[in-house]
């Protein structure tokens, strides 16, 4: 059996790319909602799907480490109806024209390339947008925003993925009124049910997001449905019907190239896509980095740590508040405020909370507002007891 990939190994097939943790930190910027293809496998080590294929990252402390496998092609396998003998021998050929050296892993189902494939790196690189200096950024918000400067002091390398915009707006379209973990579940439960099976890893098997295709026959919903998803499963067979049936098969990339506003209307025209979906979609496939997702949790953010008024007494998050608060952001944080906004949402996890306790300046800042909050109730009483006091005396 094929098992998950340990850089500690010492494996050939592991390859590197120059990568400091100040400008990406595997377990923060996988880990905090932005995609849900990724698990950590083992100690700092994530296993996922990206461009139709499994991957391992891990790193170290300024190399980005991965370990890429191939598509399962033993015949004897479950899996056997989804190759055919056509494409199995079309897939060797290609192999045996480029030399690969190919290595079978412990007599497993996948097989791993061990050579240097430029591709794959420029994968990487896109896909955690390396080519956007992240540590400049960080330095331009701290200018900017001292309660930023005090998050990032931990809070580092959370980076904006650039995915593909059909896996991102089919996902977040199962986010809604969801959760991280139950949404990763759908997510699974989606890609097994119509994606590609692509390998097998420790028992674990990996499947690739479904097209388009597969999610607009009628059937689809009631399949959904069963599985879990509730009122979203009509929600992703009638946007994808939507999409297929009136749009070019290249629509939801080429919006990459259209104004921000522009973008986001078009993808509100689609059932179940709001305005947090549209700008999560935005913001983290079609390289719009002003979008600036709001849902409840950022505008607790907004209210406590900004000491935003706006809304205040109202208890559901109205069009005009979101807007409010995307424009208080972005005046803020400039045109990457999308990205500093992902920042200070990881880092209000409660998944992340214990990093918090490694951070003096935050420890101070928390004591601070502890000791302000014990003054003002300690004023609050010794007001209350003067009236008291004043009342008593009127009365004699």
């Amino acid at each position: 059996m094929s098992q998950h990939a340990l850089l500690s190994a010492g494996c050939k097939a592991w390859r590197s790319l120059s990568c400091p943790r100040s400008e990406l930190r595997l377990d923060l910027t996988l880990g905090c909602g932005q995609t849900f293809r990724w698990r950590e496998t083992a100690d700092s080590h994530w296993t996922g799907v990206m461009r139709g294929k499994v991957w391992t990252l891990t790193q170290t402390e300024d190399t980005l480490w991965y370990y890429v496998y191939s598509h399962q092609i033993n015949p004897g396998t479950e899996n056997r109806q989804k190759w055919k003998v056509e494409e199995e021998e079309q897939l060797l050929g290609k192999m045996s024209k480029r030399k690969t050296d190919m290595k079978q892993e412990e007599a497993g189902l996948c097989k791993v390339m061990s050579e240097t494939d430029n591709k794959e790196e420029e994968f990487l690189r896109d896909y955690f947008q390396l080519d956007v200096k992240l540590g400049d950024l960080y330095r331009d918000w701290s200018t900017v925003d001292p309660h930023f400067k005090h998050t990032a002091n931990i809070f580092t390398g959370v980076r904006l993925l650039r995915q593909d915009p059909v896996e991102c707006l089919f996902s977040f379209i199962c986010s809604s009124n969801n959760h991280i973990s139950r949404i990763q579940g759908m997510v699974d439960r989606l890609c097994q049910t119509l994606g590609t099976f692509l390998c097998k890893l420790d028992d674990v098997a990996y499947y690739d997001f479904p097209p388009l295709q597969a999610l607009t026959d009628p059937s689809v919903e009631m399949r959904l449905r069963d599985l879990g998803f509730g009122y979203r499963a009509r929600f992703l067979q009638q946007s994808s019907q939507i999409i297929v049936n009136s749009h070019d098969p290249d629509w939801l990339q080429s919006l990459r190239g259209t104004p921000y506003l522009q973008a986001r209307d078009a993808l509100r025209a689609l059932p179940g896509v709001g305005l947090k979906v549209a700008d999560c979609v935005c913001l983290m496939s079609l390289d719009k980095f002003e979008a600036l997702p709001v849902d409840t949790h950022v505008w607790q953010i907004a209210k406590r740590d900004y000491s935003f008024a706006a809304g205040s007494s109202q208890k559901t998050l109205t069009d005009r508040v979101y807007k409010e608060i995307g424009d208080f952001f972005r005046k803020l944080w400039g045109p990457y405020a999308g990205w500093a906004h992902s920042v200070l949402f990881c880092a209000d996890l409660k998944r992340f909370q214990k990093l918090k306790e490694e951070i003096p300046a935050l420890k101070d800042e928390k004591t601070d507002q502890k000791k302000k909050m014990k003054k003002r109730r300690h004023d609050r009483c010794e007001e209350k007891q003067k009236r008291e006091k004043g009342k008593k005396q009127q009365r004699t």
